[in-house]
């Protein structure tokens, strides 16, 4: 299960911004995960509190939001929707798109006291 160690550079990141910042705890996590990331963001959830014990983390709630995956075709010139990884474009068929969007796990903001 590699979100264990995902969750623990999440956490890790969490707690070092948070300190950086003078926050005495965290309260909340809310993280990006793209949906071509192959990252399963129940695990990531059920991970979340037994990495966070004994960190400013310890109780804090994990908010994970799934980001749409996306590409550019080349052929077409234009932004599309991507469901799998190196699919074909849903407009011209063709498997010439570049993902720019949906494979990211991103620490996106940090509720903190």
């Amino acid at each position: 299960m590699h979100e264990m160690s995902l969750c623990e550079a999440v956490v890790e990141i969490a707690v070092e911004e948070a300190r950086k910042n003078g926050a005495a705890r965290i309260r909340a996590v809310i993280v990006e995960v793209g949906v071509l990331g192959h990252v399963d963001p129940d695990a990531l959830v059920f991970c979340f509190s037994a990495v966070s014990r004994g960190t400013l983390a310890e109780n804090a709630r994990l908010v994970v939001e799934r980001v749409a995956g996306s590409g550019w075709c080349l052929d077409c010139a234009k932004t599309v929707p991507m469901t799998e990884h190196f699919g074909a474009c849903p407009d011209c068929g063709r498997r010439h798109v570049q993902m720019t969007q949906g494979d990211e796990l991103r620490l996106r903001e940090l509720e903190v006291e």
